[in-house]
């Protein structure tokens, strides 16, 4: 049974995806009752009230500016109109806890005072529209005139809703009050007071009462971990009398019982250096559990102010330099085709017409795909950690990986999963989504891949006679998937899942997908026209990969920091970043992107292109 894990949210952006992961979770447990592949308790606290209903809440901490409407004070949610009322805390505390989020316990007593927060649902109940329109957000103008959908592309089945400013209103789950903490030091947004450099984030976690705050939720989640495993322990028998006593003891004073934590930080701005800080910190304190970090970046703008695009850069690049240093494992996401000083065009999905101005539409497509590169350690069959599913793919110091998807993979309605993959025998139908020029990659030197929602449909194939591909000639949905790996990245090593369980896709998850797919994500003949039936759910491929297209992104973004005079932008240091740290950064991108080189193809020429 996979432990639980603690997640942090540092940035607005960051905040946008986990919005849609959280929904992502709830529409999970809402789901037809049936065999759960997934144990939701490895990302959410199920609590009760006396004689209330059970209220799910993610495990979560995120990290937001002053002047973000939907949040007031310093921790809890002022945002959509439902009362947020979390009673469930650990022993002496209120409510009940569940430990796998399936069985239920008598609940607890409490005549303390509760938290009651309020906020206005939009109206219409309509899926909402991000504008894009904030600065730092999006590809910028507020037009949709850059990305995958180009101008007044509103999609299939969509609705016009009320415009969102915040991530916050489509958050459709209960958040704890010790979940959201507001930086008061800076704006969200506006012309100055913003974070704006990775100086300025780190120099946050410098002050004693900010990282007192931040350690105070931390602990608040662990020590709940803790005592959900050790209550699950005190149920079994050997675990009696007085050698079971001391054994409880044992487990509470050598271990820390989350299996690890989830790092979804901001790496175009000021959090980039925030999350350098917060990571350094779970390193020093929770050395022995894994530390999994997603750099996120919006898709930027093709047209953009020189100092602000130089920013970014700068921030991205100690970002990953930082976070690759304290993480267990590290993956920048985005759909921006390139993180470098020259944006380029947006990822572009067949199936999928979104508008890359919007947060709310970028931002969900990572957060399908972030769901499912996830998997793998919140299955209930899983029996190793976060850390066991990160040394698996980060060996030999390779501790960036990069992911890639099919949303939705192109399976027709009632076919076969061997005639589903044999269809893709020349290249696998997965898009990159770490930001760099699409390219095949026909290598790679560890990989965790993930198959989801399509195995419900016939397991092999029924044709009579001899079969017709090696694929079908496979006994189950599994070994169809490491055979059809191993072919497209032999010598690999490879580790691969298959789900029955697809992607939910109800609202208010966008509905931006093409007329070609069926409710649940399969290929029609035809367009079904003006059908408003939507799309339920998607069949997903994912992987993460430790492939050598992270030497060209690492080396690609060295090379732009270098061909600029950084002393040039003396604001930025002046925030408080040494050069000499800088320059270290630097070496550290250097020596990171050489573990990636295969001594051939373009990986040579970019070698001399950065050897000076």
């Amino acid at each position: 049974m996979p432990g639980e894990a603690v997640t942090l949210q540092l940035g607005h952006y960051s905040g946008c995806v986990g919005a849609h992961w959280w929904g992502l979770q709830a529409a999970a447990l809402r789901s037809p009752a049936e065999p759960a592949e997934l144990r939701a308790a490895a990302l959410l606290r199920f609590g009760r009230g006396p004689g209330g209903p059970e209220t799910p809440t993610p495990r979560l901490v995120a990290l937001e500016l002053k002047g973000t409407a939907g949040w007031g004070g310093s921790g809890g949610p002022a945002a959509t109109g439902r009362p947020r009322r979390d009673r469930a805390l650990f022993a002496g505390g209120v409510g009940s806890l569940r430990a796998d989020g399936a069985g239920t316990e008598p609940p607890v007593s409490w005549d303390g005072a509760v938290a009651d927060y309020r906020d206005r649902a939009p109206a219409g109940g309509c899926a909402p529209r991000d504008t894009g329109s904030r600065r730092g957000d999006a590809a910028g103008d507020g037009k949709g005139n850059p990305g995958a959908a180009g101008p007044g592309a509103a999609p299939a089945g969509s609705q016009d809703a009320p415009s969102v400013r915040l991530w916050s209103d489509y958050l459709n789950v209960h958040l704890h009050p010790k979940s959201v903490y507001v930086i008061r030091q800076y704006l969200h947004d506006g012309d100055c007071g913003c974070l704006e450099a990775f100086g300025q984030g780190e120099s946050l976690l410098q002050d004693p009462a900010c990282v007192e705050e931040l350690e105070d939720r931390l602990h608040f989640y662990v020590e709940e971990c803790d005592y959900l495993q050790v209550h699950t322990f005190s149920r079994l028998p050997w675990l009696s009398g007085h050698f079971g006593l001391e054994m409880k003891q044992n487990l509470r004073c050598c271990c820390c019982f989350p299996q690890g934590f989830q790092v979804l930080c901001d790496l175009h701005n000021g959090f980039s250096g925030v999350g350098a800080k917060v990571t350094e910190l779970l390193h020093d304190e929770y050395s022995r559990k894994g530390i999994l970090t997603w750099g996120l970046t919006p898709v930027l703008s093709t047209v953009g102010d020189p100092q602000n695009s130089f920013y970014r850069l700068m921030n991205t690049a100690l970002g990953i330099a930082h976070l690759s240093r304290h993480s267990s494992l590290f993956c920048p996401l985005s759909l921006s085709g390139s993180l470098g000083i020259k944006p380029q065009p947006p990822v572009t999905f067949p199936y999928i017409k979104y508008d890359a101005s919007l947060n709310y539409h970028s931002s969900a497509i990572l957060a399908a795909a972030l769901d499912t590169l996830t998997a793998p350690y919140r299955l209930w069959s899983f029996q190793g950690s976060m850390m066991h599913f990160a040394d698996s793919l980060t060996f030999s110091g390779r501790k960036a990986v990069a992911a890639w998807a099919a949303l939705p993979l192109p399976a027709l309605s009632g076919s076969s999963l061997p005639d589903t993959l044999s269809a893709h025998q020349q290249d696998v139908p997965w898009k990159l989504l770490s930001s760099w020029r699409e390219q095949k990659v026909s290598c790679c030197f560890a990989q965790s891949v993930v198959l989801r929602g399509i195995c419900k449909e016939k397991a092999t194939s029924s044709c009579p006679g001899q079969p017709r591909s090696p694929l079908h000639s496979c006994e189950s949905p599994e070994q169809v998937l490491q055979q059809y790996l191993h072919t497209q990245f032999p010598g690999a090593y490879s580790t691969s899942h298959v789900l029955q369980q697809p992607c939910d896709t109800r609202p208010p998850f966008p509905q931006f997908f093409s007329p070609l797919l069926t409710s649940r994500g399969f290929l029609l003949d035809k367009a079904q026209g003006s059908s408003s039936a939507g799309v339920e759910s998607i069949p997903v491929l994912a992987a993460l990969q430790s492939s050598p297209v992270l030497h060209s992104l690492l080396s690609g973004l060295c090379r732009d920091l270098r061909a600029r005079n950084a002393r040039r932008c003396s604001s930025f240091f002046t925030a408080g970043v040494e050069q000499d740290d800088f320059q270290e950064a630097l070496e550290e991108l250097k020596t990171l992107s050489q573990c990636y080189e295969t001594g051939f193809g373009a990986d040579g020429s970019e070698d001399e292109a950065d050897s000076d």
